[in-house]
């Protein structure tokens, strides 16, 4: 996620400045050809600009979806934070040795407690490791020129960024030997973590260190775990339709192919260099349209490890140092800091 307060022009070059340079090269082609009379076609401004038009309300309503989408990612992560949150609290207060007529040492409910709460951290890392994995539909997934420049971009402005922070988060520190070589195999890692948390909360009911009421307040919480990572799953593998998502750019390029046929021959009724002023406007006005539709392109999938993304382990990170601290403890990993105006 973009957190600087303004993009840089630098990162703006970087990103949309070879459509500049191909679209002046069009412009360029074009008018060079009005001007040595080798074409003559002139089409009238009005049904160009109401193609422009069109094009324009069509392209505003892929961003429109394309945020939508982003924007359900970012607050169900922010469900998942909240109810991490509760789940710290409800073991962390509703396990102890109330109603059970064998009583545990504090040392014996504090590693169960820990167990809980670690084995929830190692749920959301693998959830969220299971979000990033690329689909045929993310640009990364794509060969030729658009899947190279997505791996550069997740290498230069995106999961790459944090490499480093990858290796602190191994699923080994959370989970217990036993559990993690049989969970990790698991064709959904993270639903089978869930479902051994329920395991586990049966177990504690059968030696009464919790009672009836507070088991089935965990257990909801546990399936409000599930109802969150459901609609991330929903978000990551189903794609804005194809029928959107890919016809905004035919529709671009459309326009920008009709625009020299009518702004040009405009412009060279006029003498002197203003004429040569139809390539910079052509270059322009195409380099806007292909803009708005990589805006919405490359928002509609919030969880490609791009710039774009939902800050995923950043939210983990600080989920993971409230329910730590819930344990007691004081040795805690820092927080993710951003990197280049980046956040991840």
């Amino acid at each position: 996620m973009i957190i600087a307060r303004n993009i840089k022009l630098k990162s703006l070059i970087t990103w949309t400045g070879i459509h500049f340079l191909w679209l002046s090269l069009f412009a360029t082609g074009a008018a060079l050809l009005y001007y040595f009379n080798i074409i003559t076609l002139r089409i009238p401004w009005v049904p160009v600009s109401v193609i422009g038009t069109a094009v324009a309300f069509y392209v505003g309503f892929k961003n429109n979806q394309s945020y939508d989408r982003m924007w359900e990612a970012r607050k169900t992560w922010g469900g998942i934070v909240n109810d991490s949150r509760t789940w710290g609290m409800m073991v962390d207060g509703y396990i102890s040795n109330l109603f059970t007529a064998d009583k545990l040492s504090d040392s014996e409910l504090q590693d169960i407690k820990k167990r809980l709460i670690y084995r929830h951290i190692a749920w959301l890392y693998s959830h969220r490791s299971q979000l990033l994995v690329t689909t045929t539909w993310e640009h990364a997934g794509q060969g030729g020129h658009v899947g190279r420049t997505a791996r550069f971009y997740q290498r230069k402005f995106g999961v790459g960024l944090i490499d480093d922070e990858i290796t602190r988060i191994e699923l080994k520190q959370f989970l217990p030997h036993d559990e993690h070589d049989r969970l990790v195999n698991n064709v959904n890692t993270a639903t089978q973590i869930i479902n051994e948390q329920s395991r586990d909360l049966k177990q504690l009911r059968e030696h009464d260190l919790i009672d009836d009421f507070r088991h089935m307040e965990m257990e909801n919480i546990l399936r409000n775990f599930y109802n969150l990572q459901g609609k991330n799953e929903r978000i990551k593998k189903f794609p804005l339709p194809r029928q959107y998502a890919n016809m905004g750019r035919y529709f671009v390029g459309i326009f920008i192919v009709l625009l020299p046929f009518t702004l040009i021959p405009e412009m060279f009724k006029t003498d002197g260099w203003a004429q040569w002023l139809s390539i910079p406007i052509i270059a322009l006005v195409g380099w806007i349209y292909i803009c708005m539709e990589l805006v919405a392109d490359y928002s509609e999938n919030p969880f490609e490890g791009m710039v774009n993304d939902i800050p995923m382990l950043a939210l983990c990170r600080s989920a993971e140092i409230d329910l730590r601290e819930m344990l007691g403890e004081t040795n805690l990993p820092p927080n993710i800091e951003p990197i280049k105006g980046i956040l991840m």
